[in-house]
C-alpha cells in the first residue's frame, strides 16, 4: 500500500513539473499589448540640447548603455556612445543593454512611438514585456520627446549586442511574473524647471531614479521591498565580485539619515566631487553634469520625505 501511495506521489509530482515545464516554454515568448505615445522626435537644436543634457545626466543612460571599456570616461562625466554591450550578471540571468544609436543595430528601425511605448510601458517592438530596469514611465511627454530627439541625433555606430540570456529562474519570471509596467500618475504634457519640492521629486522619481536603488528590493524579481529611499539595497561592486554595497539611507532620520544635517550647498558639493568608492554603481559622472538649480530640488526634496530610521552599517563589505 505504501509503496503504491509513493509510485502514484512521484508520478503526480513528475507530472506537475512536467506541466510548469511546458507551460514555462510555451509562455516564454508571451506579448502585451500597450498604447503608443503620441511622441516624435524633433530637429530643433534646444529640444535636443535637453535631450542630451537628461540622457548625459539626470538620466545617466551612459552608466548602462555607454560603449564597453568607456567606464572611466563615464565615471568623469564625459559623454560616450551609447552602444551598448556591457554584462549584467544577476539572478534571473545575462544582461546586455542594447545599442541606443540610430544604426540599424540599434535603434535605427525603431519608430519614435515604439521607442517611447518600451520606456513608458515597459513594451518591446515585440510585444514582449521588457524586464522593469528603468524608470521613465511617469517621464513627461516633453522630456522624453527631447530625449528620443537626442537619441535620433547620435552618430549611428553598427554594433551587435549579445541577446540576453536567461536562467531557470530567469524563464520562470518571464513566463509568469514579468509584465509590461506602466505609469503610476497620469502623465504630464510637460514640468517646470525649477528649484522646488515638487521637481525635485520627478527629478528623483521619474528621471534619475534615486528610488530604485536607494530603495530596498529583491534581485531576484526587482520588486520593492523596503521603506522608500531608506536604503539597504545590496550591490555587487562593479570592479571586483567580491565586494557588495548597501546603498545608504537618504531619509531624513536624524540617527541613521546619510545626508541628515547637510546643507544645501553641501549636497551640492558632493556632487561636484564625483565618486570617490570605486567599487561604487552610483552614477557620479552623469549625476555631476547636474546643474546647482536640479541639485538643489532634489535636495529639497529628500527633506520632505518620510524619515525612516534604518542603519546602514557596511555600505562597503567583503562577500562572505
Amino acid at each position: 500500500m505504501i509503496k503504491k501511495l509513493l509510485k502514484w506521489t512521484g508520478i503526480a509530482i513528475l507530472a506537475i513539473l512536467a506541466s510548469i515545464t511546458v507551460a514555462v516554454l510555451f509562455l516564454q515568448n508571451r506579448k502585451f499589448d500597450a498604447p503608443y505615445p503620441d511622441i516624435h522626435a524633433s530637429k530643433d537644436s534646444a529640444v535636443i540640447a535637453k535631450g542630451k543634457y537628461l540622457v548625459m545626466g539626470a538620466a545617466h543612460c551612459a552608466n548602462c548603455h555607454g560603449a564597453v571599456g568607456t567606464e572611466a570616461r563615464v565615471n568623469a562625466g564625459e559623454e560616450v556612445p551609447l552602444t551598448g554591450g556591457k554584462h549584467f550578471a544577476i539572478p534571473p540571468g545575462n544582461f546586455y543593454p542594447k545599442n541606443l544609436t540610430p544604426d540599424a543595430t540599434g535603434i535605427g528601425e525603431w519608430k519614435d512611438e515604439e521607442i517611447a511605448r518600451s520606456l513608458r510601458y515597459g513594451v518591446g517592438t515585440d510585444g514582449r514585456a521588457i524586464f522593469d530596469f528603468m524608470s521613465f514611465h511617469n517621464t513627461s511627454d516633453e522630456d522624453m520627446t527631447a530625449i528620443i530627439s537626442y537619441l535620433r541625433s547620435q552618430k549611428p555606430v553598427k554594433y551587435e549586442v549579445p541577446q540576453n540570456e536567461y536562467t531557470v529562474l530567469g524563464r520562470i519570471l518571464k513566463a509568469f511574473v514579468i509584465k509590461p509596467s506602466g505609469p503610476s500618475v497620469e502623465v504630464p504634457k510637460s514640468v517646470k524647471t525649477d528649484t522646488s519640492v515638487e521637481y525635485g521629486k520627478y527629478l528623483a522619481f521619474s528621471v534619475a531614479n534615486c528610488r530604485g536603488c536607494h530603495t530596498d528590493r529583491d534581485l531576484k524579481t526587482g520588486a520593492f521591498v523596503g521603506k522608500e529611499y531608506a536604503g539597504g539595497f545590496e550591490m555587487e561592486s562593479i570592479t571586483d565580485v567580491n565586494y557588495v554595497l548597501h546603498t545608504p539611507n537618504l531619509t531624513p532620520d536624524p540617527k541613521t539619515g546619510r545626508i541628515y544635517g547637510w546643507t544645501e550647498e553641501q549636497f551640492v558639493k558632493r556632487f561636484r566631487e564625483g565618486k570617490k568608492i570605486e567599487h561604487s554603481p552610483m552614477p557620479w559622472g552623469p549625476f555631476s553634469r547636474l546643474d546647482d538649480a536640479d541639485l538643489k530640488a532634489i535636495y529639497k526634496y529628500l527633506q520632505t520625505i518620510e524619515p525612516v530610521e534604518k542603519l546602514i552599517e557596511n555600505v562597503l563589505a567583503k562577500k562572505e
